[in-house]
C-alpha cells in the first residue's frame, strides 16, 4: 500500500483521521508559533524579551510537559487540546502590546502561561500520534503528523515575507501578529473535532490500547515512576538536546545573518525541509525487511553522520561573524553585513545550510518519537512518556534561549550543542540496541462511561 493510500477510505474515528486532526491543531497552533521563533526574538530587533518570553515559557514547559500526560489522561484530549491552543493566540497577541508600548511584561507572562497549555498540549498528540497506529506504522503516522505540523511553519514563514517585503524595519508589523493570533484561535477550536480515544479504532478492527480507569493518585505515581525507568533515564540526553539547538540556529544564524525579509523567507524552507526528512526517515523506521531494532540502529547512525556533517559546516560560517544587528543599531560583522535572498551569490551557501538544519531536526525529533512509541503500545503510558520527553526538552530549551539571552559567544553556543547533539547519540544507540520487535501490551475492553466521554 502506499503511502498516500493511507488517506482514502479513513473514516472519522480511523487512527489516521485523528493523527491528521491533531496535525492541523499543531499546524495553527505551534506550527505559527514556530515560525514567530524561526524569526529570531519574536520578530524583534532587541531579542533580550523574546529570549526572556522563551526562558519563561520552557520554565513552566518543564512542570506542565511532565504532568501534562496525567492531565490528558484525566481530562481527554478534545477539551484540553482546545484550552492549551488558546494560549499560543495569547502569545502572539502579546508581541502587539509589545509594539505598541515597548514593555515586555506582558510578553514574557504571557510565555509563562504559554508553557502550562504547550505542556499539555505536546502530551495529547504525542499519546494521539505515537499509540493509535499499529507497531509497522508508527514511522507513517509520525511522519504524516510532521509534514502536516511544519506547513504550519511554512505558511508562517510566507505571512511575514510577504507583509514585510517591501519594510526597511527589523521588527514585524502588527499585520503579521493578528494574522498568527486568528490561526491560533482556529487552530484551537479544531481541537474540539478530534474524537474520544476510546471510539477509534484501527484498520484491523483493534482499540486503541487503554486501561478501565485512572485517578489523580494513580497518575502521580505513575509519573514519578518516570524518573526511576531505566529506558526514560537513559533517553534523558536525548530529551534535553532536542530542542536546545532551536535558540542558536534561529538567533545566532537567522537573526544574526539576514534582513527581516529574509528570514521569512529562509523559514518556508527550513520547515519545508522538515517535511522532507520526516517523510523519508518513515521508509526505513517502517520497513518490515529488517527487525525494529536492526532499523533503528541504522537510523541512529544516518542521523549521528547528518548532524555531524551539517554543524561542521556551521563552525566553518560561524567563524565569519560574532554577532548580529544591536538594539544600538550597529549592524552585524558578517562580511558585507544582512544578507538579502536576492543576493544569490552571498545567500546561497548560508540559506541551504539554515534549510539542513531544519532536515535534521526532523530527523532528530521523528527518531526521538519512534523509539519512545516502541517502548509500548498503552496510550496512557505513551500520554506520560510523550510529557516527560517535552518537560526534559524544554529543560534543555529553558537553558539554551537565556545563553543568547545573556549573550554567550555565538561560537561556544555552537560548540554546547554539538557537543551535546553528540552524546545524546549513545544512549540512543543503547535503548534502540535493547528493542524488542514487539511491544507487550494488555487490552481492558472495559472502557469506563467518563473515558468514552473524553
Amino acid at each position: 500500500m502506499g503511502f498516500l493510500d493511507k488517506f482514502r477510505g479513513a473514516s472519522y474515528f480511523s487512527p489516521m483521521t485523528q493523527v491528521i486532526l491533531v496535525g492541523f491543531v499543531c499546524f495553527l497552533c505551534p506550527g505559527m508559533f514556530n515560525a514567530l521563533n524561526g524569526m529570531g526574538g519574536g520578530g524583534q530587533v532587541d531579542r533580550t524579551t523574546g529570549n526572556n518570553a522563551n526562558t519563561a515559557l520552557y520554565c513552566t514547559f518543564i512542570v506542565f510537559g511532565v504532568v501534562g500526560g496525567a492531565i490528558v489522561n484525566l481530562c481527554g484530549v478534545r477539551w484540553t487540546i482546545f484550552g492549551s491552543g488558546l494560549t499560543y493566540a495569547l502569545y502572539s497577541g502579546s508581541y502587539i502590546y509589545l509594539n505598541n508600548t515597548g514593555n515586555g511584561a506582558f510578553t514574557i507572562a504571557a510565555g509563562g502561561i504559554l508553557g502550562v497549555g504547550a505542556g499539555i498540549l505536546w502530551a495529547a498528540q504525542g499519546m494521539i500520534m505515537v499509540s493509535y497506529p499499529r507497531e509497522e506504522e508508527k514511522g507513517k503516522y509520525i511522519a504524516v503528523f510532521w509534514i502536516i505540523f511544519n506547513m504550519g511553519g511554512m505558511l508562517g514563514g510566507i505571512l511575514p515575507f510577504a507583509i514585510n517585503y517591501h519594510s526597511t524595519k527589523d521588527s514585524l508589523s502588527d499585520g503579521v501578529y493578528v494574522a498568527f493570533v486568528v490561526l491560533e484561535c482556529i487552530g484551537a477550536a479544531l481541537g474540539l473535532a478530534l474524537a474520544p480515544p476510546s471510539k477509534v479504532v484501527r484498520e484491523d478492527g483493534s482499540s486503541v490500547v487503554l486501561v478501565k480507569y485512572t485517578s489523580a493518585g494513580k497518575e502521580a505515581m505513575e509519573i514519578l515512576k518516570l524518573f526511576t525507568n531505566p529506558q526514560m533515564l537513559a533517553l534523558l540526553p536525548m530529551c534535553f538536546a532536542s530542542n536546545f539547538f532551536y535558540s542558536y540556529q534561529f538567533g545566532p544564524i537567522n537573526a544574526s545573518l539576514f534582513n527581516i525579509r529574509t528570514r521569512g523567507f529562509n523559514n518556508i524552507f527550513y520547515w519545508g525541509a522538515q517535511m522532507v526528512g520526516a517523510y523519508a526517515l518513515s521508509f526505513l523506521l517502517d520497513t518490515q525487511r529488517m527487525t525494529r531494532k536492526k532499523r533503528g540502529l541504522i537510523a541512529v547512525a544516518v542521523v549521528g553522520v547528518f548532524f555531524n556533517v551539517v554543524w561542521g559546516g556551521t563552525l566553518d560560517l560561524q567563524l565569519q561573524y560574532t554577532h548580529g544587528p544591536l538594539p544600538n543599531g550597529e549592524p552585524t560583522d558578517y562580511p558585507g553585513g544582512a544578507i538579502d535572498f536576492l543576493q544569490s551569490s552571498r545567500a546561497a551557501g548560508p540559506i541551504i545550510l539554515y534549510t539542513l538544519h531544519g532536515v535534521g531536526d526532523a530527523l532528530y525529533q521523528n527518531l526521538a518519537y519512534w523509539i519512545i512509541g516502541s517502548l509500548t503500545n498503552d496510550s496512557q503510558k505513551l500520554s506520560r512518556y510523550a510529557g516527560f520527553y517535552k518537560g526534559i526538552q524544554s529543560l534543555g530549551a529553558t537553558v539554551a534561549w537565556q545563553l543568547d539571552a545573556k549573550s554567550v559567544p555565538y561560537l561556544n553556543q555552537l560548540i554546547g550543542n554539538w557537543v551535546l547533539l553528540v552524546i545524546s547519540m549513545f544512549p540512543m544507540l543503547y535503548v534502540t540496541y535493547n528493542l524488542k520487535d514487539h511491544s507487550d501490551d494488555t487490552v481492558d475492553e472495559h472502557i469506563s462511561e467518563k473515558e468514552q466521554r473524553v
